[in-house]
């Protein structure tokens, strides 16, 4: 359902389009009208759309996505049209205002994520089903390495191990990832979205671990960070050698564990935000969380709410979003921890 501000909108975002109809790929426009869905694709994908899309979904095969969209703007009689100003370049937008001058253009940034923020109770099991599933992989990454000690008899290495780590989960490619897992070994881990080195595994080491995948279509996404030993676990009670290592991990949990206690509907993102940093800051590693505290998650790996100190969202019962506060040392390491919640009666609850 629409809500009273948008009658009408247009989207070539797959999110959008998959929430709509049920189907989505990367040449269509999806045009909705109150209740009336129309999808506009090509020849290579009508067939596929026509079998996979919602029963109240009206197909329409184009070699021309653009004028076929305006005639049926121009055919449904409709006076403002929503279109996210954040994905729609401005040549095609300027090509739907000369073929649809009667219709005024309303530029809304993330207005199908606005729409979707809050959370059906499907939705919730779907993403629920995809963290446990995503869990499920870090047990079994954890397990490689308790019994793994090379990989064709050579050491193994940040890139080897991430390689293996996305079969595990994929599930040999029964799930799709939700973005490109980021991990990360000691002075590495010192960067937020650290790209895999040759450095090898050794006895000892900290690894950073930050993964997702997709259940149905919907993200989920977790991050761990563990000492590497012959016990190895992604836990979030772990026990460091190094006493550097325990203090700063200490720190991020209380701060992760204080923010998820403390958050409640009426807050505004940006208290969350602080709920976390208020902890690192007075612990005397402020500067070094560089980032937002969190996201909202669904179709998208990264949607609202932002959990950031500029948010003035509010929460509301039915989000589901993440809690990852982080501290980066540079040239020595990098902690964070990660864990999806979900607000159910005004309180956060771990998904």
């Amino acid at each position: 359902m629409l809500n009273q501000e948008i009658q009408a909108f247009i989207s070539n975002d797959e999110s959008a389009q998959f929430y709509e109809c049920g189907y989505s790929c990367d040449s269509a426009w999806l045009l909705k009208v109150y209740n009336d869905i129309i999808f506009i694709t090509d020849s290579r994908y009508s067939l596929e759309a026509k079998e996979l899309s919602t029963k109240n979904t009206q197909i329409i095969q184009s070699a021309n996505l653009i004028d076929t969209l305006c005639e049926q703007i121009n055919k449904a009689g409709i006076k403002s049209l929503t279109y996210d100003n954040s994905t729609t370049s401005v040549l095609t937008l300027e090509n739907i205002k000369i073929r649809c001058k009667e219709v005024d253009l309303i530029p809304k940034p993330r207005f199908h994520q606005s729409l979707r923020i809050k959370k059906t109770q499907d939705e919730i099991r779907k993403i629920q089903k995809s963290q446990m599933l995503n869990a499920k992989a870090y047990d079994i990454l954890a397990e490689f390495l308790r019994t793994q000690h090379t990989i064709n008899n050579a050491a193994i290495t940040e890139k080897t191990l991430q390689f293996q780590a996305k079969i595990f989960l994929q599930d040999f490619g029964n799930y799709d990832l939700s973005f490109e897992p980021i991990l990360a070994l000691n002075h590495n881990a010192a960067k937020p979205h650290a790209l895999p080195t040759n450095t090898p595994l050794k006895e000892g080491d900290l690894i950073l671990f930050d993964a997702g995948i997709k259940f149905d279509r919907y993200c989920s996404d977790r991050t761990r960070t563990a000492l590497f030993n012959p016990q190895i676990n992604f836990d979030k009670q772990q026990k460091f050698t190094n006493k550097k290592h325990q203090q700063i991990y200490d720190i991020v949990l209380k701060a992760q564990e204080y923010a998820i206690k403390n958050t409640h509907a009426g807050m505004r993102a940006s208290e969350v935000d602080a709920l976390a940093r208020e902890v690192i800051h007075k612990a005397g590693y402020g500067e070094f969380f560089t980032h937002s505290t969190g996201h909202g998650i669904g179709l998208d790996i990264h949607e609202m709410p932002f959990i950031s100190p500029r948010s003035d969202t509010i929460i509301e019962d039915g989000m589901i979003f993440s809690i990852e506060p982080g501290i980066y040392l540079p040239g020595e390491f990098g902690i964070r921890i990660e864990d999806l919640v979900y607000i159910e009666n005004g309180r956060a609850k771990i998904l």
